[in-house]
């Protein structure tokens, strides 16, 4: 196992040792791969604002390797269904209790499904909402009114779901505001690029906060 807690790696990341990846979890069920650019600009964003040494090629890791140890950050996204199996659903357990996190970016269409897979991984735990206080929204960047909402979905407005463990954030659902879209090349989506920058830095607040609670 490459890490003990996420901390470690920001620190080296600020020494500018051997730059990091992101890593993107490809799982059973659905289109995983949906936004290619993401992480890259994400990485390329992190570097820029937060003097961190992203390797801008994200690794592609499968939720039942043991692959995802090497990774303290993983990226999940998709627009329909998730399936764990019993297997995968252990292993990613063990990676978020041993300093992992996971991050999920509803793409429209895995609100019903995301749900029931992590019940799988902690059936102990309930998600929870995270309020506008919570320092994820406080970072570098402020975002007092929580998430932005950079693509409108159904018109609700975004929401935050996070599970705790013994007081630690080890996954943070995303929904009805699409990030993950506000990450890729400009090409891709039709959005002004102030709604690109607020994706952006809160993505930054998101790493910044994950690598050092």
């Amino acid at each position: 196992m490459r890490f003990l807690i996420p901390i470690l790696f920001f620190v080296t990341s600020l020494r500018a040792q051997a730059p990091l990846q992101l890593a993107l979890l490809k799982y059973n069920g659905g289109d995983w791969y949906s936004n290619p650019t993401s992480l890259t600009n994400l990485a390329r964003f992190c570097n820029s604002n937060l003097g961190t040494s992203f390797d801008p090629d994200y690794a592609t890791v499968e939720v039942g390797s043991a692959e995802i140890f090497n990774y303290p950050f993983l990226h999940m996204t998709g627009h329909g269904n998730v399936l764990f199996s019993d297997a995968e659903a252990e292993n990613l357990r063990n990676y978020l209790i041993g300093g992992g996190f996971l991050h999920v970016d509803d793409n429209y269409g895995m609100d019903p499904y995301i749900r029931v897979a992590m019940k799988k991984v902690f059936p102990e735990l309930e998600m929870i909402e995270l309020p506008f206080e919570h320092p994820v929204f406080h970072q570098l960047f402020e975002f007092r009114n929580g998430l932005p909402k950079i693509h409108e979905h159904d018109g609700k407005p975004p929401q935050a779901f996070g599970l705790f463990r013994e007081g630690r954030l080890v996954f943070l659902y995303t929904y009805e505001c699409d990030l993950g879209d506000g990450w890729e090349d400009p090409e891709v989506h039709n959005d002004p690029e102030e709604k690109r920058q607020q994706a952006l830095r809160m993505g930054a607040n998101l790493i910044q906060f994950v690598f050092m609670q």
